[in-house]
């Protein structure tokens, strides 16, 4: 009798799993077929993501801040200003692009474009002083904060447009 008992509870206890094993895989294989094909209609196009190359005009200007106020040392309220706009513009118009904005921040190719900017204007400045032809002038410091601007956008709009190739390649966006 002992053993029938055993018997029997061993037939129940292994059975309840095998039953609760099938209801939870059933589940888990049905919600998957789902989502796959449902963000595919909520993914973000391309055009909704992307940064216009005006946003970039603020980082280019900041870009060339420190030439700006070589140039013209009074201009630094305005700098302060627009600051204060990119980052006002950045946290309410441009909102919905806000998450490409984060991931090209996060990003390596745009750490790799700041510290290239970073070695472009030091190493620069330090062989223009080693040559002798040091920039001295207001008129030298605002072109060369014109080529830091625009080099900087530049190659932020290069990163941009990789970043989002590589999230519709992932098929986080659409073309």
């Amino acid at each position: 009798m002992g053993s029938i008992g055993f018997g029997t509870a061993a037939t129940s206890t292994f059975a309840a799993p095998a039953a609760a094993t099938a209801a939870v895989v059933e589940p888990a294989a049905e919600p998957i077929a789902e989502p796959v094909a449902g963000p595919a209609d909520e993914r973000p196009s391309v055009a909704e993501m992307r940064l216009p190359v005006w946003f970039f005009g603020f980082e280019g200007v900041l870009a060339g801040a420190f030439d700006l106020l070589r140039a013209a040392p009074s201009a630094w309220p305005a700098l302060v200003v627009l600051a204060a706009v990119n980052i006002g513009v950045s946290l309410t118009l441009m909102r919905r692009r806000l998450k490409l904005a984060k991931l090209l921040w996060r990003g390596k190719g745009t750490r790799n474009v700041a510290f290239g900017l970073v070695g472009l204007r030091l190493g620069s400045h330090l062989v223009l002083g080693l040559l002798g032809t040091a920039v001295d002038t207001a008129l030298g410091h605002v072109l060369f904060a014109l080529v830091m601007g625009t080099v900087t956008v530049a190659l932020l709009a290069y990163v941009q447009r990789t970043a989002l190739g590589a999230l519709v390649a992932a098929g986080k966006a659409t073309a």
